[in-house]
């Protein structure tokens, strides 16, 4: 349905894409797959008419086609997902869904009614309950997510791109969207699915095609290929084990932080847990149980009932996150790119952000020189990937924008690093630097908390795990009690104590 020939992009003299061959067939589920920056994203783009090949050739049905535009994809039956959601947060979902194309009656006049109902059809072929008339504002990620897909189909689309669709899902919302992806495929439409979870390739694709900075690696059916030799063909070497081996506890190591009284909501459970120098706590529990909310309480940003702690065993409370850094303590947030980050600004700028202080010079002027080679000597130690400090943030892969996040915090000399979902959206290869990071930084007596929706990732890389329901913790594990099936366990039925 869908063939890709020789595809070249550059941007001014730097070629990005060097003739990638992909093919798709009706219905089939094929994979996309590659490290950040591999040119996935790219290749998406021209196939939806977003930006144009340099040169090679698009054929959809057999046919030589050319999109110079968005609209020109959409009426060749090319719909697009992408990651980051293009809804307009204060229309409805109905107002997202027929947005530039509504329906109108005989008089010219927008038929709300029509439009309504072809988006009840469609929600309900996707066996979803949404909302129609509040803002896609206050629907959940989950929702968001399905109103997309509902918008991409609502174009009558044959060929239907997902791009990174399950990262803010959960394992219930991803099996429903798997249903609804095999649906499609049973109904003839070709879907051509990037992920960066290889355990969602093997349950939900035919085949796979791999790139590699830019270049056509190879395809592959899905039986034919295992997790070890996929990895290998998306960073050009095996990865044998992407967790570095632990180290063994040191019960003698500082308490650097601890949390005695944690009360979210009046009536809720209390929570507490401690964290010593050169450790790595893990926070697990499914999403809506508590974690992060935690973590915000505990720095003053999300209201408690009632919070105490000590820092290096002194009582305090913290007022906001600012007080946090005065303190110690810095967050990488679950969301990089709205909450960590500024993405049109420098490395520079970014990782110099909250510390100008640092380069005061005669109280009034910036030491420019020294906030340069501040910046390098960050960048190098969390090994950023960029021509240089003066690089713009939102032209780096996932993986390299979350290390200029890393990098900001240990310019401020944090000894505490909070690592909310510190993986998610990171290819396989950026994912083991991250986790080999984290080790170093423990080595060097940073204490990390690690809060975390993949079980391996807690497993691989938790010397001691928090599991949290229901809004508190309810259990904690340590060495070989740290099992998948104990912190699921935990985060299902375990049994919490509610006061008053």
């Amino acid at each position: 349905m869908l063939e890709l020939r020789g595809i070249r992009k550059s941007f001014g003299r730097i070629e990005v894409l060097h003739g990638v061959d992909l093919h798709v067939r009706a219905g089939e589920v094929h994979a996309l797959l590659g490290e950040n920056g591999a040119g996935k994203s790219t290749l998406m783009k021209i196939v939806s008419g977003i930006i144009q090949p340099s040169s090679g050739t698009i054929l959809v049905d057999g046919q030589e086609r050319s999109f110079p535009t968005y609209d020109d994809a959409i009426r060749a039956g090319i719909g697009i997902v992408f990651q980051e959601f293009s809804l307009i947060p204060y229309l409805t979902a109905v107002e997202n869904m027929f947005l530039a194309r509504e329906i109108r009656n005989g008089l010219g006049l927008l038929d709300r009614r029509a439009m309504r109902e072809r988006a009840r059809q469609i929600l309900k072929r996707l066996e979803v309950d949404i909302p129609l008339d509040i803002p896609i504002a206050r629907l959940s990620v989950a929702e968001q997510q399905f109103v997309e897909i509902a918008k991409a189909l609502s174009l009558n689309a044959r060929i239907l791109v997902l791009d990174e669709p399950t990262a803010t899902l959960t394992p219930t919302e991803t099996a429903h969207l798997f249903k609804v992806m095999r649906e499609l495929r049973a109904a003839g439409v070709a879907i051509v699915f990037i992920s960066h979870h290889l355990d969602e390739i093997f349950e939900i694709c035919d085949r796979i095609t791999v790139l590699r900075d830019g270049e056509y690696v190879g395809d592959r059916d899905v039986g034919q290929v295992d997790t070890d030799g996929l990895v290998e063909m998306m960073v050009g070497r095996r990865i044998e084990n992407s967790f570095p081996p632990k180290p063994a506890p040191d019960p003698q190591a500082p308490m650097v932080l601890e949390v005695t009284e944690l009360q979210l909501r009046r009536g809720g459970p209390v929570s507490a847990f401690h964290l010593r120098a050169g450790e790595i706590l893990g926070f697990a529990g499914l999403v809506g149980s508590g974690r992060t909310e935690t973590v915000l309480s505990m720095l003053g940003e999300h209201g408690a009932a009632r919070c105490r702690l000590r820092i290096d065993g002194v009582e305090t409370r913290l007022r906001d996150a600012a007080d946090g850094l005065v303190r110690g303590i810095g967050l990488l947030p679950e969301s990089r790119k709205e909450q960590g980050l500024i993405t049109p600004f420098s490395i520079l700028q970014n990782v110099s952000l909250n510390n100008y202080r640092k380069y005061a010079q005669a109280h009034w002027f910036i030491d420019f020189r020294k906030e340069r080679d501040c910046t390098r000597t960050a960048m190098q130690q969390v090994r950023v990937k960029a021509p240089g400090p003066h690089a713009r943030v939102d032209t780096l892969s996932g993986g390299n924008q979350q290390k200029v996040v890393i990098a900001r915090w240990l310019n401020h000399d944090m000894r505490v690093l909070i690592f909310d979902e510190p993986t998610r959206g990171i290819d396989v290869g950026a994912k083991a630097e991250i986790y080999q990071l984290m080790r170093d930084f423990t080595a060097q007596g940073y204490a990390i908390i690690m809060i975390s929706s993949e079980l391996p990732e807690v497993i691989g890389m938790s010397d001691r795990v928090c599991v949290f329901r229901q809004g508190g913790i309810v259990a904690t594990v340590e060495g070989g009690a740290i099992t998948s099936e104990r912190i699921m366990t935990e985060a299902t039925t375990g049994k919490v104590d509610h006061v008053a």
